[in-house]
């Protein structure tokens, strides 16, 4: 809405003219409401034409009352008027004269509006704002006014109320107003009083959203009289139009007249606004309430006095019409009046062109009453009335101000953060990326402010916002004035000043240093720390004084500055030359000049604006009013005194020769004066700026301390155009007006450095902390013991020499500890006796962790260790950042001055490599530079290497598993102690970057520690790789806000690691939990020029792109030519990584790219990285021996995508330039890039990334990196996958042994006479299917199902080809089973036909001697004679089978090849045939030429004793000279084992096929196999250098046929058992017996037919009983027995306890050479263990009474059945038909005819007899012992076998060691064993000795050791490329392996002799057994099975 103005005509009174010229003399005095400024003088000038308050304005009148001495007036009531009429009210002429009285009045406001400058339209504070009357009382001689109450006025009219024309008595009180003082004081402690000039121009005062001017009301009492009870009724007017004050009476002008003398005693002002301000807005709504004042006599007081609210809520402002002439006078009598300053918390710097001033929500200015006496004196009980209300008072602003602070915080979203604070883990979180360029919602630029901070976006201050709601705005509206008048209307409307709109809906932006100072009081210490250092980064002044919004204080925040670091070079003439001096040093205890810039009033120049020219051209280092965003309020910056440093180049442009500090303090200086006083004392020169300079104006009282001080001065004059003047040594003034900017800083800067090139005081911010009243941060109670604890460790280094203090208190790192990384590394290139080597290198290290035990308890150490177990959370990390800070120091001056040495040592080599010098001189001073790189090293000295310390203390009492004395610190807790710093936020070491090592002990500790506390959480690892000092530290810190160390130089050494959580609200898009970002140093670092390798480049980058899910490559500049080596070794290591199946992404960051902007030339610079990354592939391929024509080929890479272009760090040349936005910009699209990225990822665990960091080192202290990698946690996870697949093989080969029995049982009862592999498929797919789903659950689910994934396929495959091949498997066995029912299906129905004769003719021959049933000798001749008759019958065409005599064939077989029998029995009598395969030397068999073998062989039948001695000679003969020549060395051993076991395992393949089971055994088969393995001797032998024996032969026959022997019995056995009518008779004879005999007892038919049933019975129940507990006992044991519940690595740990534990040195021999034999017999063992002891017999009994019972439900069901079935037909046939039928599926029960039994006629009674006799059955059954499995079809043992041994079995080619896959057929994958063992162990030695090998495999192929591939071979191969040794050395993957299985050591120190005798070979040499291996024991070999295998 417009705010109407209403002129007020005024008479021609002459004394109206004068009251006006009188008023432009009267002082006002404004404090501010919400205590931002102090109190200052300001005039209301002649034009102004109303205070307004708020949206409406009320000009209230004053209530007075005077009476005489000691007379009082009491009980005076003043009625309440009421007025809503449209028109103007008028007050009579008494309140004419109550205003002129007034005018005498000293009156002492408690409440006053803001002051607006000269051309202020008003003064607008909150919403409504009321200012209120004043009432006053006056006594003479101490007689008091009491009861008074002064009603209050509400005015609601929609239009502005208007003063109208006033009487002659009113210009008199308006005259008399001009020589009185008005006092207004900030109700809510914003500002301490101050005088302030209400300009000319103002035409209100404006407080919020509605506006009083309140009447006063004042009243004056006679000496000791009082007037008690008055009330002034309210006044309210509603009219729509103005309230015009009408004349007033003359009583009243006296009354005002009166008031004008009395003295007021302001409390509370309102804020201050420049010259151009239109109004002051505060809150909501504002009233400034009236003041009731009592005035007594000579200490007489006043009492019990009430002022009343004036309230005014109409629609529009409430304006002051312009006066008359007496009215002009007041205002410039008022010009002249003096008022008291009270009180000032603080002020507010202002803008000359500031419209208004909008504070908080709502604020109300309270009465406040106060007593003057009449001649200057007070009494007791006034004053302590007085003190009590300005108390009250003082609470009162404080809240109210506490309520803006919060509305303020409340717009920022901040409200719950100031009890709270913002803490660096609020944003220490990988969040969404800043969005650029947008405009940012009011209620998020805090939250923005901050992100753009940390990544140093200098723009932070500069956050374009976007309107929330109509009602928030940048500007106010334009407003539009609207006429339909003339044309001189418009014109008069065009030049007018008065055009007002409303302003009520408008709030104003939140000033952006408001965000700022919001954000730092709304922080934690830490987080203040954060903020600070990167508003320093970014060039911008810092907070030094800063008063506490609530508490009003002046704080020194100290401790935000700790972190920051200054660098500066200083330029000094010396001998006429300039040098130039560099300093770098910690900001705190810089000692610089400090120019302190202050203002005095208001002038119309900015402070800031001229300090930024100084300081910075071309930044803002203060904020000014012309910086973006600038408002004409702001909140929390007045009185906070902001600090920044000029830090020269040394260039010859400096603007100073040396660092300068500034200091800024915001607001007037009149009202800061605590700060005014700090910083006048502190600084080396001080600046002031005053609006003029003139003896007796109000800033001349504070301008005279400053002449008469010692210290320079500097007076800036705005509104004076005089040039720079030194009116004496060190004081100047200088104008300002008409002068440019740039001439006034030049001179500015002259007269500056004029100044300082002189003696001068220098300023340290360390002195702040001695400064009184000043409170200081660091004297935080945490922050003192931090700092405490910290000095304790420090005061022990203080005085030494920092090279010195690492040797001195941090021994553990030093030598020692690169002593052992030396020493280590030579595990890897061990020569000659390597064993031993090794052994020697290990107790040298050993040695090393001791020496560090002894010197590990530096008392340093222990300080620090107990104050991170001891401070709480944020004592901690005070201590560390204190410790940091102090250590920091103590190398900083060392660091400088060798830093300076280095460079310039550097500069000289450079020199000399142009001239391509080579002498001497280049040689020694790179010599130099090396012992100068060494010095730098030792000066360095950080919280880092205590935390190296920590690490070593660690490693060293871990290795030797060290408890901690007495008096040490528990080195235990390390890890957990690192782990919780690494949780929150702090970076460890991940390699020591001065040693050039991994401590992995310690790592695996500390991230054990992380895992225990976080859990096994998923992690993105974000590595970075490039050149040094190409700002790696600086982007990941501005990527994510974290702290690795960033300075000049060698920035990082090592690798560092830090953990950063992913936030809340972008979690949901990432599969992982934190960010691991891993910072290295530099690439090609100069001060490793002289001994570092590209070996080091090719080891870190190695490292850490493995390390990494994604690799940033940083690549600083944009020529590729410079980039080639960086290129070449981050290519090979991508190429290396895909080599060993890693695959981490990488996206290439150009930094300092001169121009990203231009398209073209960034597609050509990505055109030539593209051309050279494919050249620098072809040449990684040719090192890495890889096929790769192009980078794309190593690694998934789009250059379009993949390439980053970023803008130079800095917008200008250091020291002083800031951050570059466009930097800022670029990390943010990286951030994006890397978040895009990463969402496709699902990064790795912490336990992977663990055994990754483990994998990835030991792989790099190898040469041969590819060949020696092994990924463990890859291994672990396909160890797992393994079990997995035992299991699902398992569900289906269970499942099919249950349908295999099922379908067995069906054909041997005729059910079934083919089985068809469909029918298989069928009865399998429900199992089958189910067993898919949980597989491709486990692949799709699994926590690894990323790894996972590189199996699933081939798993898959494997799956359905072992579900195949188990199907087929079945169908042979049934077929089998068929086939051999077919065969003997004749004899079957013979044996129908012979049971039922039986029958017939035992029931005829038992009904004719039924007489003699008691004699049992005549009934068994009876039935004899039937019996032999119809056996006879049976047999007469058939053959009996006969046994197998299976030692005669063997001889017979042999004798027809040739062979004696004496040779033959000679053997057998022995049996040393059965020990051919694991013979340890076949000398014995070998002759010495074929001939001479062949002569042997003729003459060996005459040979008798005396030819056994020659031969023993021969053979040791042949033994030797075959050695020396080198024909029969170890791999020819190796090939006769393999002609051994080839012959075995083809021969029992043959046999096998034999239809045994269903024909029987025949000679033949043995004949056939025995031709075979003649004829691969013979091959064999005809390829060799040498012969074998006859013996051999015969010893291989004999082998072979014995291995043979127990499948042809048992088959044959079954033939017999099946096809024996002779056998089969026999063994019914005793059956049919008892038959007969109770036939001949007379038992019916039922009783002996239940009887033949149950005979038939118990066998098949037996079986079934049999099968079905094998089946289920080897389940029993697959999944509970611990052997056997795993994979194939788990069932080998367990046969190795076993040999152990038996020390069966045979056994060992077997398993060495036939592992899966031993695998089997251990399975046998276990088994048979298992069923027979203890607990596993108690389960084995319990699995077999459950399938008996199974079979007794059965049983009896189908006999329960059948009987209810044929109850009605009575027909036996049908019952047994249906009895069978209902068994057929689970019992082999073959029909009984019953023929015999037609006279059955009950068939109850039938089942009751089968009832009683299966109780017996069942009870025979339930005691069945468990041996009786052996006999039947299915045993457990051999299920397990075929599930447990159906796996890889090929052996290692050096140590026999046998690889551990579980699955057969694993291509591609190659062999792999956990551990290998000494290679001797299978007879493996040196060639041309009799030394047996002792050395481990995987230390073989870490040694510079060579072998030779074949026994043929010439050319030796290096171990470390063995797989170059042909196709069985490349089929297996051997890594180098520092661990060291103890379990082999052992063997080979308990069984030496035994092995020695065996290979016939010694344990000397190189071979020697070291002596360090014979300290093992049994137990702990057997316990370091669990520790290794998996």
């Amino acid at each position: 809405m417009e705010s109407e103005v209403t002129s007020v005509p005024s008479g021609p009174n002459e004394k109206v003219d004068e009251l006006e010229e009188s008023a432009t003399k009267t002082q006002f005095k404004f404090c501010c409401p919400l205590n931002w400024c102090t109190t200052e003088y300001y005039s209301i000038d002649k034009y102004d034409d109303s205070i307004r308050v708020g949206g409406e304005s009320e000009l209230k009148s004053v209530s007075s009352s005077a009476t005489n001495k000691g007379e009082s007036d009491e009980d005076k009531e003043v009625n309440k008027v009421k007025d809503r009429s449209p028109t103007s009210q008028t007050v009579t002429k008494e309140l004419d004269e109550l205003e002129e009285s007034a005018t005498k009045t000293q009156n002492d406001p408690v409440n006053g509006a803001k002051h607006s400058d000269k051309y202020d339209d008003s003064i607008r504070v909150g919403g409504e704002s009321e200012i209120n009357s004043v009432s006053s009382s006056a006594t003479n001689k101490g007689e008091p006014d009491e009861d008074k109450e002064v009603n209050t006025v509400n005015d609601t009219s929609s239009t502005s109320q208007t003063v109208s024309p006033v009487t002659k008595e009113q210009d008199e009180l308006e005259e008399s107003a001009a020589k009185t003082q008005f006092k207004f004081c900030c109700p809510l402690n914003w500002c301490t009083t101050e005088y302030y000039s209400i300009d000319k121009y103002d035409d209100s005062i404006r407080v919020g959203g509605e506006s009083e001017l309140k009447s006063v009301s004042s009243s004056a009492t006679n000496k000791g009289e009082s007037d008690e009870d008055k009330e002034v009724n309210k006044v309210k007017d509603r009219s729509p139009t103005s309230q015009t004050v009408s004349p007033v009476t003359k009583e009243q002008d006296e009354l005002e007249e009166s008031a004008t003398k009395t003295q007021n005693d302001p409390v509370n002002g309102a804020k201050h606004s420049d010259k151009y301000d239109d109004s002051i807005r505060v809150g909501g709504e504002s009233e400034i309430n009236s003041v009731s004042s009592s005035a007594t006599n000579k200490g007489e007081p006043d009492e019990d006095k009430e002022v009343n609210t004036v309230n005014d809520t109409s629609s529009t402002s409430q304006t002051v019409s312009p006066v008359t002439k007496e009215q002009g006078e007041l205002e410039e009598s008022a010009a002249k009046t003096e008022c008291d300053p009270v009180k000032r918390p603080a002020d507010v710097e202002h803008s000359k062109n500031d419209d208004n001033t909008t504070v908080g929500g709502e604020s109300e200015i309270t009465p406040v009453q106060s007593a003057a006496t009449e001649k200057g004196n007070m009494d007791m009980s006034g004053n302590m009335d007085k003190k009590s209300v300005e108390i009250s008072e003082e609470i009162n602003m404080k809240k109210q101000y506490q309520r803006e602070t919060e509305a303020l915080l409340d717009r920022l979203q901040l409200q719950d953060k100031h009890q709270q604070k913002l803490s660096p883990a609020d944003f220490f979180k990988v969040g969404p990326p800043v969005k650029q360029d947008h405009d940012t919602p009011e209620k998020d630029i805090a939250h923005t402010f901050i992100q753009k901070l940390m990544m140093l976006d200098y723009r932070a201050r500069y956050i374009p916002v976007r309107e929330n709601s109509p009602e928030v705005s940048h500007s106010n509206p334009v407003e539009k004035f609207d006429t339909d008048d003339t044309e001189d209307d418009d014109l008069d409307a065009l030049y007018s000043t008065n055009v007002d709109s409303d302003q009520s809906n408008i709030k104003t932006d939140v000033h952006p240093m408001d965000v700022q100072m919001a954000v730092f009081h709304c922080s934690d210490s830490f987080f203040k720390q954060n903020m600070i250092t990167k508003l320093s980064q970014c060039q911008y002044a810092l907070p030094l004084l800063v008063p506490d919004p609530v508490t009003m204080d002046i704080d020194c925040p100290l401790w935000t500055f700790r972190q920051i670091r200054k660098t500066w070079k200083i330029t000094e003439m010396k001998d006429n030359s300039n040098i130039v001096t560099m300093k770098s040093m910690p900001i705190c205890k810089a000692e610089t000049p400090m120019v302190s810039f202050l203002r005095l009033g208001s002038p119309s120049l900015s402070k800031s604006e001229l300090m930024n020219t100084l300081i910075n051209n071309r930044h803002k280092t203060f904020f000014d009013r012309n910086c973006p965003g600038s408002t004409k309020s702001h909140h929390l910056m007045d009185g906070v005194a902001e600090i920044a440093w000029y830090c020269p180049a040394g260039k010859p442009n400096d603007a100073f020769t040396d660092c300068i500090a500034f200091c800024n303090l915001h607001g007037d200086a009149l009202s800061n004066v605590k700060q005014r006083d700090i910083l006048t004392d502190k600084s080396s020169v001080n600046v002031v700026l005053v609006p003029t300079l003139e003896k007796n104006d109000k800033n001349s009282a504070v301008i005279s301390a400053l002449h008469k001080s010692t210290k320079p001065l500097i007076i800036l004059i705005a509104d004076s155009d005089g040039g720079a003047v030194q009116m004496k040594k060190g004081k100047y003034k200088m104008g300002l007006n008409d002068k440019s900017q740039s001439k006034v800083s030049e001179e500015l800067k002259k007269i500056i450095g004029k100044i300082l090139s002189g003696s001068h005081e220098t300023f340290q911010l360390e002195s702040m902390a001695e400064v009184s009243g000043v409170k200081v941060d660091e004297d935080d109670k945490a922050c003192q013991k931090g700092k405490s604890a910290a000095m304790k460790i420090v005061d022990l280094l203080q005085g030494m020499d920092v090279s010195k203090i690492k040797d001195t208190y941090l021994p553990c790192q030093g030598q020692l500890w690169h002593e052992w990384c030396k020493i280590n590394k030579d595990l890897y290139h061990l020569k000659g006796n390597i064993e031993n080597e090794k052994c020697e290198i290990q107790q040298k290290l050993m040695q090393i962790r001791q020496e560090q035990c002894k010197v590990s308890s530096g008392e340093p150490m222990k300080l620090f260790i107990e104050s991170l177990s001891s401070l709480s959370a944020t004592e901690k990390d005070y201590f560390l950042k204190w410790t940091q800070i102090l250590t920091d120091a103590l190398s900083t001056d060392d660091l400088g001055s060798i830093l300076q040495i280095y460079d310039k040592k550097w500069a000289e080599i450079l020199a000399l490599k142009k001239k391509h010098d080579k002498s001497d001189l280049l040689k020694k001073k790179q010599t130099d530079l090396d012992e100068i790189s060494t010095q730098l090293q030792s000066a360095t000295f950080g919280l880092e290497h205590i935390f190296r310390e920590m690490g070593q203390i660690y490693e060293a009492h871990a290795s030797l598993e060290k408890q901690p004395k007495r008096g040490q610190t528990d080195w235990s807790k390390y890890p957990k102690l690192a782990a919780e710093l690494m949780i929150s936020g702090h970076p460890v070491e991940l390699m020591d970057g001065d040693a050039g090592h991994v401590p992995l002990t310690w790592i695996s500790g500390l991230l054990d520690e992380v895992i225990k506390k976080l859990g096994d959480m998923r992690v993105f690892v974000l590595s970075v790789l490039g050149v040094q000092s190409s700002g790696k530290s600086t982007m990941l810190n501005a990527m994510f806000g974290l702290q690795f160390a960033v300075s000049a130089g060698r920035c990082t050494k090592g690798a560092f690691m830090q953990l950063v959580e992913v936030s809340e609200e972008i979690k949901k898009d990432f599969e992982f939990d934190y960010v691991l970002v891993v910072d290295t140093e530099g690439l090609r670092a100069l001060e490793l020029e002289g001994n570092a390798t590209l070996h080091h480049d090719n080891e870190l980058a190695t490292f850490v792109v493995g390390l990494g899910n994604m690799t940033l490559i940083n690549i600083f500049g944009e020529n590729p030519a410079e980039m080639q080596d960086v290129l070449q070794i981050v290519v090979q290591a991508f190429m290396r990584m895909k080599k060993i199946k890693l695959s981490p992404s990488c996206v290439f960051v150009h930094q300092n790219v001169t121009d990203i902007g231009a398209a073209e030339k960034n597609m050509d610079g990505k055109r030539r990285l593209q051309e050279k990354l494919d050249e620098m592939a072809q040449l990684a391929a040719k090192e890495e021996v890889c096929d790769a024509e192009c980078f794309s080929d190593v690694i998934a890479f789009d250059v379009q995508k993949d390439v980053k272009y970023f803008a130079q760090l800095w917008e200008g040349s250091p020291p002083m330039a800031p951050p570059n936005p466009g930097y800022s910009e670029s990390v943010q699209e990286l951030k994006t890039t890397i978040l895009s990225k990463a969402k496709q990822s699902a990064g790795i665990t912490l336990s992977q990334f663990k055994s990754k960091v483990h994998d990835l080192w030991n792989a790099l202290m190898n040469e041969q990196f590819v060949f020696s990698f092994k990924n463990t946690f890859e291994i672990a996870v396909y160890r797992k996958l393994e079990v997995q697949y035992g299991n699902w093989t398992w569900t289906l080969r269970s499942n099919m042994l249950t349908i295999e029995n099922g379908l067995h049982t069906k054909i041997k009862n005729e059910k079934l006479h083919k089985v068809e592999l469909n029918h298989l498929h069928q009865e399998s797919n429900k199992t089958y299917d189910e067993m898919k789903q949980a597989m491709a659950t486990y692949f799709d689910d699994d926590r690894d199902k990323d790894m996972l994934v590189q199996w699933r396929g081939r798993f898959e495959s494997k799956i359905k080809e072992f579900h195949d091949e188990l199907l087929r498997g079945v169908q042979r066995k049934l077929d089998e089973v068929i086939q051999q029912k077919k065969a003997c299906k004749k004899l079957d129905d013979e044996k129908t036909l012979f049971e039922n004769n039986l029958l017939q003719k035992s029931k005829e021959l038992a009904h004719q001697l039924k007489d003699k049933a008691n004699d049992e000798e005549e009934l068994k001749k009876q039935f004899n004679s039937v019996w032999s008759d119809l056996v006879t019958e049976l047999t007469k065409d058939i053959k009996s089978i006969e046994d197998i005599n299976y030692e005669e064939d063997q001889s017979t077989v042999l004798y027809e090849l040739g062979f004696e029998w004496s040779l033959t029995n000679e053997s057998k009598i022995s049996g040393k045939y059965k020990q051919i395969a694991e013979v340890g030397d076949y000398v014995y068999y070998v002759s010495l030429t074929k001939h001479h073998d062949h002569e042997n062989d003729m003459e060996s039948d005459t040979r008798g004793q005396r030819n056994r001695v020659f031969e023993f000679v021969s053979e040791q003969t042949t033994k030797i000279k075959y050695s020396w020549k080198g024909y029969f060395q170890h791999e020819e051993q190796e090939l006769i084992r393999s002609l051994i076991d080839d012959v075995e395992k083809q021969s029992l393949v043959t046999i096998k096929s034999k239809p045994v089971a269903t024909r029987g055994y025949n000679l033949t088969y043995l004949q056939e196999v025995a031709n075979d393995v003649k004829q691969k001797v013979t091959a064999f032998q005809s390829k060799r250098k040498y012969a074998l024996k006859k013996e051999f032969t015969v010893d291989l026959l004999l082998y072979v046929f014995h291995r043979a022997e127990r499948w042809l019995s048992e088959s044959h056995m079954t033939f017999k058992g099946n096809n024996d009518a002779h056998s089969y008779v026999e063994s019914k004879k005793m059956d049919y017996y008892n038959i007969f005999r109770s036939f001949c007892k007379g038992s019916s038919s039922a009783v002996v037919l239940g009887q033949l049933i149950c005979d038939k019975l118990k066998s098949s129940t037996v079986e079934a009983v049999c099968n079905n507990t094998a089946i289920d006992l080897a389940t029993e044991m697959r999944c509970n027995f611990p052997a056997f519940n795993g994979n194939r690595s788990n069932l080998e740990k367990h046969v190795l306890k076993s040999l152990a534990e038996k020390e069966d040195f045979n056994g060992f021999i077997t398993y060495i050479r036939h592992p899966r034999k031993q695998a089997e017999t251990y399975i046998r063992e276990e088994v048979e263990k298992y069923i027979s002891t203890g607990q596993g017999e108690e389960k084995a009994l319990n699995i077999l009474k459950k399938n008996v019972d199974d079979i007794n439900t059965l049983v009896r069901q189908a006999l329960y059945d059948a009987t209810e079935k044929v109850k009605t037909h009575r027909e036996p046939d049908m019952w047994m038909d249906e009895f069978s039928s209902l068994l057929k599926d689970k019992l082999t029960f073959n029909t009984i005819s019953c023929q015999n039994f037609s006279d059955l006629n009950s068939f109850d009674f039938l089942k009751e007899e089968i009832e009683k006799g299966l109780v017996s059955i069942i009870k025979e059954l339930s005691s069945l012992p468990l041996d009786n499995m052996k006999k039947f079809r299915m045993k457990p043992d051999e299920i397990l076998i075929d599930q447990l041994c159906n796996c890889c079995w090929v052996k290692c080619p050096f140590c026999a060691a046998v690889c551990t896959n579980t699955v057969e057929n694993h291509s591609p994958d190659k062999h792999s064993v956990l551990f290998h063992r000494p290679s001797g162990i299978k007879g493996f030695h040196t060639r041309g000795t009799q030394d047996l090998v002792i050395n481990f495999c995987t230390t073989l192929v870490a040694s510079d050791r060579r072998f030779f591939p074949s026994h043929d071979s010439e050319d030796s191969i290096p171990y470390k490329e063995y797989q170059r040794g042909g196709e069985k050395y490349a089929s297996w993957k051997i890594t180098p392996d520092e661990s060291k299985l103890t379990y082999w050591k052992w063997f080979v120190c308990r069984f030496q002799k035994q092995l020695e005798d065996h290979h016939k070979r010694k344990f000397q040499g190189k071979g020697k057994i070291p002596s360090e291996w014979r300290n093992h024991q049994k137990q702990e070999a057997i316990d370091s099975l669990d520790d290794n295998y998996l």
